[in-house]
Formats: C-alpha cells, structure tokens, sequence
C-alpha cells in the first residue's frame, strides 16, 4: 500500500501541472493540453501534401531519366538513322578533326545481333573523302581527340542494299560501331609527295570510286574519282621521271574513263562529254574513250558522228563484240532516222512523184490543142482566100 500511495503520490504533480510522463503512458508521442489542440483542420493545400511531394518527386525523376536517355543518344541526322553515344569523354570540342584531315581510329563493327564482323585496331582514312562507309565518316567528325563512342547506323549509311563480302556484311543490314579517335593529322600536300607515292594515293582514289561504282553510288563514285583527278593534276616540285609521268598520266586516263561511265549513269551527258574529251587528249586511241564517246553522240541523236567515232573505235579493237554490237544498234537508228526525215520534207514541200507525170500530160494536151487549133485557123484561111480568087475570076 505504501508503495502505490507512494507512486500515486508522485504522479500527482504530473496531474496537477496536466501532462503526463512519456513513460507512465507507454506512448511515443507526448500527450497535449486540451488548451495546445487545434481543433480546425488544416488547409486544403496542406492536405496530403506528403503524398504530392514523393508523387511529383517521382514525375520529375521519370522525366530527367528520360531527358538523360536522349541526351546520351545523339540523332545525327534527325531521322533516327544514324545516332551516336559517347562511352568515354574526349579532350574537348576543340580537339575536333576537320574535312580533308587525315584520322586513325580503332574500329568494331557489330551486326545488330552483336555478331563482330571487323576489327580494325588502326584504320586510317581522309575525312569526307568516301575513303570508309558514309556512317563512320559523319561520326568522326563529331568526335574529340581521345574519345571512345558508340555509333548505330541503318544499311543506308553503311552497306546498303548490296551488303558486303569484306566485311562479311549481310544486305540492308543495320551495324553498331565501336570507334575510338587515336590521331588526327593534316593530310600531306600531294605536290610534295614523291611520285610513286603520289600515284599509290590517286590509285587509292580511284579504287575507292570503282566500290562505289559497283554499288551504284554513283555519285559518291563521281567524287572519288575527281578527288583522284586533283591528285594526279598537282604539280609536282619534287622530281619526276618520265616513265612515271607517263604512269601517273594512265591513271589520271583511268579516272576520266570511270568518271564518264558514272556521268553516263546518271545521264549527264555533257560532263560525259567533257571526261570522254580529256581522256582522248592523252591518248587519242584509247578505245574506251572512244566508245562511251559514241555512246554520248548516240544519246544526244547525233547517229552520223556516233557512227563515225565507234567505227574509229572497232578499226582499233575489230573483235570487240560490244562495239559490234552498238554500231549495229546505231547504224539501224540511223537509217530510221533518215526515213522518217525525208517523209517529213516530202510532206511539208509536196509529193514531187505524183505532180511530175500530172504536168507533163498537161503541158502535152495544151500543145496538141495548140495545134489542132493552129491548123483549123490555116485551114480556115485558105479557104477564104480561094473563095475570093474564084470570085475575082467570075
């Protein structure tokens, strides 16, 4: 009893003063005054304000990682067709390569499935050249010195439709490249260039335009081909003996000859014209020349000098089937021409034939006319006169 009269004892201070110990009540919370509670409710926008703020939290992160997702994929050409990420930051914006500078990268190319089909540890190539598929030479362009990126590209931009047997690419095949920038240097000025390097690089060109040729890129072919041209026209101040002249002269013929063949392709008959010309300049019997000269003549309905150029050109190669075969063609078109040209005079001057027969019997029967007439006339006269004889007699 006097244990509890004891507790009660000291709990009544804690009565009187109207709060309650935490641990005689067994709560974690302190228990308030009747005075302390605040019986209005809180406002509105109070209400629940702890559930807004984790809902609006969450909206927010949802639409940063999105933000972020984009933002590490770059659309290069805002079809969703060509798009690059970077995997490890370069030296800056500044460290950029330029066009016409020559870069060395470590490249991985990946099909779609992640089938590795080439590894190249150090590529080297001229930006915007054509030297590589068109993805990788838009992409190295937006890369820093140093920095490791991830480029996804459709067949549009890497092997087409065509595909590729070196790499082992199939057709319309989509790629994941793995390129890294190592070098970035200016390219060398082919007029110091000794001259057998000078025709290796112009060779290079021009090899790089017959894959695009055979690809139908005819286009990236043309510019190829002209980058080869500008190689082989630099003058040269180093020395150069003539039996290279004459080597560098052969591949400059070969370039103007696969220009013409990708103009023709794409019907741009004077600029064929044009390749055709200068290629002959060199070497005037150059039997491809000649041909795809012809066959520009023909196009342009000039059959008479078409006729005549491919007959210069199978005097030359007399077992060339395919001159044989054109000549044939034109000499045909020509004769048809010719045809339907004289009917086109016979209509609009007349039919020379039918009037010719139709005058001459007309200018016959007035002359007979003229005749019979002339003799009634001396007839008649004579008659008259001896009329008047016998009656000057009587």
């Amino acid at each position: 009893m006097d244990t509890v009269d004891s507790q009660s004892s000291a709990a009544d201070p804690a009565k009187k003063s109207g709060r309650t110990s935490l641990l005689d009540s067994g709560e974690d919370f302190e228990v308030l005054d009747e005075d302390d509670i605040d019986d209005d409710p809180p406002p509105l926008e109070d209400a629940g304000a702890g559930e807004g703020r984790d809902a609006h939290k969450e909206r927010v992160d949802e639409e940063t990682d999105r933000e972020e997702e984009s933002q590490e994929w770059l659309d290069m050409l805002g079809n969703e067709q060509l798009k690059k990420k970077v995997l490890v930051a370069g030296e800056g914006r500044d460290s950029r390569p330029k066009k016409g500078q020559n870069v060395t990268i470590c490249l991985k190319t990946f099909l779609k499935d992640g089938t590795l089909v080439e590894e190249q540890p150090e590529l080297t190539f001229t930006l915007g050249d054509g030297d590589v598929i068109q993805a990788l030479d838009l992409a190295v362009l937006l890369m820093e010195m140093g920095e490791k990126a991830l480029v996804q590209t459709a067949a549009t931009y890497a092997y087409g439709t065509w595909g590729s047997c070196e790499p082992d690419v199939p057709p319309n095949a989509e790629l994941s490249l793995e390129v890294e920038l190592k070098e970035v240097c200016d390219a060398a000025d082919p007029e110091l260039l000794p001259p057998l390097e000078k025709i290796a690089l112009a060779s290079g060109k021009r090899e790089r335009g017959n894959v695009h040729y055979q690809r139908g890129d005819y286009a990236f072919a043309i510019n190829s081909y002209g980058i080869a041209l500008q190689i082989t026209e630099s003058s040269s101040k180093v020395d150069i003996n003539p039996e290279e002249e004459n080597e560098l002269i052969d591949v400059k013929v070969k370039c103007l000859n696969n220009m013409a063949a990708a103009q023709l392709k794409l019907d741009h008959y004077e600029a064929a014209f044009k390749s055709c010309f200068a290629a002959l300049a060199h070497h005037p019997n150059n039997i491809k020349a000649l041909f795809r000269m012809g066959k520009v003549m023909a196009l342009q309905g000039e059959y008479g000098e078409a006729i005549q150029t491919l007959r210069k050109a199978l005097k030359l190669e007399p077992s060339n089937k395919t001159i044989h075969a054109e000549l044939s063609k034109l000499v045909k078109k020509h004769s048809e021409q010719r045809g339907a040209e004289q009917a086109m005079y016979k209509k609009m001057l007349g039919n020379p034939a039918s009037s010719g027969p139709h005058k001459r019997w007309t200018k016959s029967s007035w002359g007979l006319s003229w005749k019979w007439l002339f003799g009634a006339t001396a007839v008649a006269i004579g008659g008259v006169a001896l009329s008047v004889v016998l009656a000057a007699r009587n």
